[in-house]
């Protein structure tokens, strides 16, 4: 490496290309009345860890209400962020049925677990610490 560069973990390296993208990402729950505890909240935390990995991304941070969860991603260029969030949104969903299927079925209206939509943003904007400052400080769930 060039004695010009000094390593910084917001960079990251690929072959061809030096980059930092972040996103902040907010999926909300379809048709629910705050199903969320905090047991949901850290499995849906581990599976989401789990499909970020087959994407090259790393999950910065992670939090949620009872009806909301945020999330700072940081992922490559080459991966469109609408199939990075609809493996997260489907995995997740697939999983939480799976591992909670008395507890989801209650608070469940109709088929789909999160809404079809879903917030993203850059977070080229505001500076990391006060966007993952932001999620850290979400209200849990008790």
């Amino acid at each position: 490496m060039s004695p010009r560069w000094e390593p910084n973990p917001h960079i990251r390296r690929g072959r061809s290309v030096v980059y930092t993208v972040h996103a902040h990402l907010v999926f909300a729950l379809n048709y629910w009345r705050g199903p969320f505890t905090d047991e949901i909240l850290r499995h849906c935390e581990e599976v989401m860890r789990d499909v970020r990995t087959d994407f090259g991304a790393e999950l910065r941070e992670f939090n949620g209400e009872t009806d909301h969860v945020h999330l700072l991603v940081h992922y490559p260029p080459k991966v469109s962020l609408s199939r990075l969030v609809g493996s997260l949104k489907s995995v997740s969903a697939r999983r939480l049925r799976q591992e909670f299927p008395g507890h989801i079925h209650k608070y469940r209206w109709g088929r789909h677990v999160w809404s079809p939509s879903y917030f993203a943003a850059s977070c080229r904007g505001a500076p990391l610490s006060i966007t993952k400052e932001y999620i850290e400080n979400q209200r849990h769930p008790d």
